[in-house]
């Protein structure tokens, strides 16, 4: 998974707050920002660590009372954060949406401003649970992907830390039957053995998140990790810029599969993905929503690569929605809001790393509701 805070605190007279409505015809555009608060701090190989992230919740309202719920989890990486995404909603006529006509409405937004994809995520989102609320279906079954219980297991993230820390972190998620480590600092291999003090078995992955700058220091690390037989593979390891040809490189000579998540945005990225990596990580923030992962998804199936589902630091909206896709990927990182203490939102349930709508109250579109 990946995450950042905005670090940014909210300006008392941000755009945020100074244009949380926007009418247009029948339907209403409401937006609002949350700060969401984490269990631990939050560290990458490129922060310096956090333990808030501010996302942007919107609400889609149309005139017969069907509403449709979205979210931003936008992030500095990609040059976006909650200020960009509300100046970013401030400009959408509301008229030009309709849960009618899901395509026509993103067609719309892509001609607001080019970029930004964050905020049309949570369009997007909106936009889908509103329509499959009409046609009286979850969003896995208005998609005709189904959910099947039982079969979709998410791993559970360790950030950066000092190794005290990450035994404590590893003990406390005993109960989930796979961790994601982050790496790409010069403790790696401190931080592993720190984790392997307390789960010796326990199956990892490992997300680089661009931490090694060379070809040949990623191809080093990756065989001293290929050293522990319970490592699945690498996310990341070279930062997304790298020469096609040293991709290549590395993919021909590593020993575990490398996964593309800076370098797979969208299904356009696949041809070049095919050649440089044997998976990709798609995150709906990155796509421009569930329309956009679910081409991704396929697009990346056809070429033969192997998908996975990330997430950044997000709420049950997020998370609900990228569960939806399930039956596509081969792997789940859906942990972002049992990393975080006040999710607004209850939806996917993740039962010790198992993802389940079984027990969800909401029946119809993201299957999402708001707590209490």
């Amino acid at each position: 998974m990946d995450g950042r805070s905005t670090e940014r605190q909210p300006r008392q007279n941000s755009i945020a707050s100074r244009n949380q409505l926007r009418f247009g015809g029948p339907v209403k555009l409401t937006y609002r920002p949350i700060e969401l608060h984490l269990a631990h701090r939050w560290q990458l190989a490129r922060t310096s660590g956090t333990t808030t992230s501010r996302v942007v919740v919107v609400e889609l309202r149309d005139s017969d009372g069907t509403v449709g719920l979205g979210e931003a989890a936008p992030t500095r990486r990609y040059g976006e954060d909650a200020d960009t995404v509300a100046a970013f909603l401030a400009r959408v006529d509301a008229g030009q949406l309709s849960f009618d006509d899901v395509p026509g409405s993103m067609a719309y937004l892509e001609g607001v401003a080019p970029g930004h994809a964050a905020a049309k995520c949570a369009v997007n989102l909106a936009l889908l649970d509103g329509a499959a609320r009409r046609a009286g279906k979850a969003l896995y079954d208005f998609l005709g992907l189904g959910f099947r219980e039982q079969q979709h297991v998410s791993s559970f993230t360790i950030g950066i830390d000092t190794p005290e820390v990450i035994r404590q972190k590893v003990a406390a998620a005993a109960r989930f039957p796979i961790l994601k480590i982050k790496v790409g600092v010069p403790e790696d291999r401190q931080n592993l053995q720190a984790v392997r003090a307390v789960a010796p078995d326990k199956t990892l992955r490992v997300d680089a998140n661009e931490g090694w700058k060379t070809k040949e220091q990623a191809l080093a690390m990756i065989e001293w990790l290929a050293q522990d037989p319970h490592i699945e593979y690498v996310e990341q390891p070279m930062p997304a810029g790298t020469p096609v040809a040293d991709w290549v490189w590395l993919k021909a000579r590593s020993p575990l599969p490398v996964f593309a998540d800076e370098s797979y945005h969208t299904a356009a990225d696949a041809p070049r993905c095919a050649e440089c990596f044997h998976g990709v990580n798609v995150k709906l923030v990155k796509t421009g929503g569930v329309s956009g992962g679910l081409a991704a998804l396929r697009a990346a199936r056809q070429l033969g690569l192997k998908t996975m589902l990330g997430c950044m630091i997000e709420t049950s909206i997020l998370i609900s929605a990228g569960a939806h896709l399930a039956e596509l990927c081969d792997h789940l990182d859906l942990d972002g809001n049992i990393l975080i203490t006040n999710d607004p939102f209850q939806g996917v349930e993740n039962r010790d790393g198992w993802l389940s709508f079984a027990g969800a109250e909401e029946k119809l579109g993201l299957r999402v509701r708001p707590r209490g």
